[in-house]
């Protein structure tokens, strides 16, 4: 029962032609955290990454299967607060919750199709390359670019270059894998990485720990806590 949010609508026609700001409705453009709460409406940035874009894409914002046509960024209007009978109320302070996603907007930048195609991922794929070389007979001798994008041995590169990041930064910060809570979590994710390798790159030796160096490498400057403790965080991935 909320009016349109004529004050974002005005603000984006001031640097994007009208016909490109498209209505959203609560499900797309209201963001609600629970039952409860803080919430309030939202706008999004979608970017259109076909090699044939031409402004055709307004039926597939928020309905592409393909993942071409994404959301890169996310601005909500902490306006309202949820009470349990449903109802909203204004809140006193109001402020906005930016959310972006960095590899997506990489992806933008360097006009990729794919996350992994960006330098965020292309060092940790060419270490695993690397690693797992000369080629096995049920591997084959192919390299990640000449795999088919929906292939077991292709989704487990993108496997391991995804979690060794959140399993290296995540450790580096204190968290140890463990039986329980958020150690729990780490604990799986490495799990499923090694389950990978070990299934589709038919890669039978402990790996992950070798790709340490190369993402501390990459991330020392903005990251430098993973260099600081590179022998503990590979000697815990290890084991």
């Amino acid at each position: 029962g909320l009016p349109r949010d004529e004050e974002a609508y005005n603000e984006w026609k001031k640097v994007i032609p009208e016909e490109r700001i498209l209505l959203g409705n609560k499900k797309d453009n209201f963001w609600e955290m629970g039952d409860t709460g803080p919430c309030g409406p939202c706008t999004e940035i979608h970017y259109d990454t076909r090699p044939e874009a031409n402004n055709n894409a307004h039926a597939l914002v928020n309905n592409d299967d393909t993942g071409m046509v994404m959301e890169i960024w996310n601005n909500v209007f902490i306006q309202f607060n949820r009470k349990k009978d449903g109802s909203l109320e204004e809140l006193p302070a109001k402020h906005v919750d930016t959310g972006m996603g960095l590899e997506r907007l990489v992806r933008v930048i360097q006009q990729k199709t794919s996350n992994y195609d960006t330098d965020i991922f292309t060092g940790t794929i060419a270490a695993i390359e690397k690693i797992i070389s000369p080629p096995s007979p049920q591997r084959g001798g192919l390299a990640y670019a000449e795999l088919e994008p929906n292939s077991k041995p292709a989704v487990a590169y993108r496997v391991i270059a995804d979690h060794i990041r959140a399993i290296a930064f995540t450790i580096a910060d204190g968290q140890l894998p463990s039986n329980t809570g958020a150690g729990y979590v780490i604990r799986r994710i490495l799990r499923r990485a090694v389950r990978y390798y070990f299934s589709y790159l038919h890669y039978k030796q402990p790996l992950l720990h070798q790709l340490l160096p190369a993402i501390a490498k990459q991330f020392e400057n903005v990251f430098p806590e993973l260099n600081k403790q590179l022998d503990f965080v590979s000697k815990v991935v290890k084991e």
